[in-house]
């Protein structure tokens, strides 16, 4: 078993929930955590039934009045204690983070580096986020006695729910702007990355965050997770994860306040003008970056026919250096997949296109949960990999004849996260920037979530409501406003 801090861990060494400032075990026993490196024991978690759904949403309803009226500058002091706490536990947490979901220890290390800085910037965005004042006479026929006092409050209990892949980085930026803006938290990581978030929640806990403003609780999704998104209690649900659980989410909260991170099918434009030295570059640092498990992935090529095979090759050259193995080495680039259904889901995809006439390129091999980079040519439209996010290392390419058929068939998707187009022309990378119906365009660079605090959204089936961290504090308030009509001397 992993390393682990001691305040997280019951008498039998299994991770517990964080309910009301103390740690404690669940009434429905733990759950393993298993490394999908080679299925060793990395640690139990704790598994949560209906009754601790009541005491953990309960003890954020009640904690929340109280951390609003502290202050701005008093929630900032906790997010920056709970950032240095994450620097000095990093070596943990990479730990963690290599043996628990599979990442390099580079990649590790950059995630833990990248959450300690956003949730110190978060921080400080937040000692910028006042109200404003309104002057009445400032709209035409108004009396400049009428004053408006416009206020930012929280929403009550904020419900954060985070995914696998990014257990630190994508928990961070759902706790972080809730608890800034005054807010309290009920936090449900994903089971899988689950120990590396419980850490960081000790890290808001030894950062003095009060009793009940962040809880943390696991167990099984289909035992507690409708019991969560619907609890009466819950005022806002954030979610990032797969776009079928999203819709149910939005189902049973109905009303709630709701900010949603969701699938994605991005595409990468490449036009005829392009550099395609870059283009195969980024391209397949976009693809293949964490086996592809990312939202942002690149899930598509749609080259102009003038230069696929120039692109192609590039492309190959790139991802025959990839070659799966062990993430704790140092020199490998891709490790496994999260468990063997997301890979058979990626074989059945890649399967699906060579029956139906494509050419694979490179890779199509695979030992269990590791499978190559694969790039896949000659993809149509009747072929599943063209429509449905893989979440694996599988590249397919679609070859188009110009600029409007790239736009039409990158149009052609039920998600809109991101895309990217390749040309030196930037008055078309701008022409098309504005035809493609996604949140983001990233011109001559591979698609990403960050910069953190540059917005992030998505359209269609990718997501509801604005992240970033300007607008993810947005996001977790509610305005008052309180109209003054004062009594001035008469002129």
């Amino acid at each position: 078993m992993a390393d682990l801090m001691p305040e997280l861990l019951d008498a039998d060494g299994a991770c517990q929930l964080l309910v009301n400032g103390e740690w404690r075990g669940a009434r429905g026993g733990t759950l393993e955590a298993r490394s999908p490196i080679d299925g060793s024991l990395v640690g139990r978690t704790a598994a949560a039934d209906a009754q601790d759904v009541e005491e953990v949403v309960n003890a954020g309803a009640e904690a929340w009045p109280a951390w609003q009226e502290a202050g701005y500058s008093r929630r900032a002091d906790v997010l920056h204690a709970a950032a240095e706490c994450m620097r000095e536990e990093r070596e943990r947490l990479v730990h963690l983070l290599t043996e628990e979901i599979a990442k390099t220890r580079g990649s590790a290390e950059e995630e833990v580096d990248r959450t300690a800085d956003l949730i110190d910037y978060f921080a400080e965005e937040g000692r910028r986020f006042y109200g404003e004042i309104i002057f009445a006479d400032s709209f035409p026929g108004q009396p400049r006695t009428k004053v408006c006092q416009v206020y930012s409050e929280p929403l009550g209990a904020v419900l954060a729910i985070s995914p696998f892949n990014y257990p630190l980085n994508l928990s961070a930026s759902k706790i972080a702007p809730a608890l800034i803006t005054g807010n309290a938290v009920v936090f449900k990581p994903a089971a899988r990355g689950a120990i590396a978030a419980l850490h960081m929640c000790e890290c808001f806990r030894r950062g003095g965050a009060p009793p009940g403003v962040l809880n943390a609780i696991t167990g099984k999704a289909s035992v507690i997770g409708d019991a969560l998104c619907g609890h009466p209690k819950v005022d806002m649900v954030s979610f990032t994860g797969s776009t079928a659980v999203g819709r149910h989410i939005a189902h049973v909260a109905g009303m709630k306040a709701m900010l949603t991170e969701l699938g994605g099918k991005d595409a990468a434009l490449v036009l005829e003008d392009a550099d395609l030295d870059l283009a195969a570059e980024q391209i397949v640092k976009g693809a293949f970056s964490y086996s592809g498990q990312r939202c942002t992935a690149v899930k598509r090529v749609v080259a102009v026919e003038a230069v696929a095979d120039r692109l192609a090759a590039g492309i190959v050259e790139r991802a025959r250096r990839l070659q799966p193995g062990d993430p704790r080495q140092p020199v490998t680039a891709l490790g496994p997949l999260i468990d063997d259904r997301a890979a058979d889901f990626v074989q059945e995809l890649i399967d699906d296109a060579l029956e139906k006439g494509a050419s694979a390129l490179c890779g199509n091999r695979r030992e269990g949960r590791y499978l190559e980079a694969t790039v896949l040519d000659g993809v149509t439209e009747e072929m599943r990999v063209a429509w449905e996010e893989p979440f694996g290392p599988v590249l397919p390419m679609l070859r188009v004849a110009g600029l409007e058929e790239a736009i039409a068939l990158a149009n052609r998707s039920e998600y809109g996260l991101q895309s990217c187009v390749f040309t030196r022309d930037l008055d078309r990378a701008f022409y098309v920037g504005r035809r493609l119906d996604v949140g983001t365009v990233n011109v001559n660079g591979r698609d990403s979530r960050g910069p953190d605090h540059f917005p992030f959204v998505g359209r269609k089936a990718s997501g509801m409501g604005t992240q970033g961290v300007h607008y993810s504090i947005e996001a977790m308030t509610r305005t008052k406003s309180i109209v003054l009509n004062l009594r001035l001397p008469q002129d």
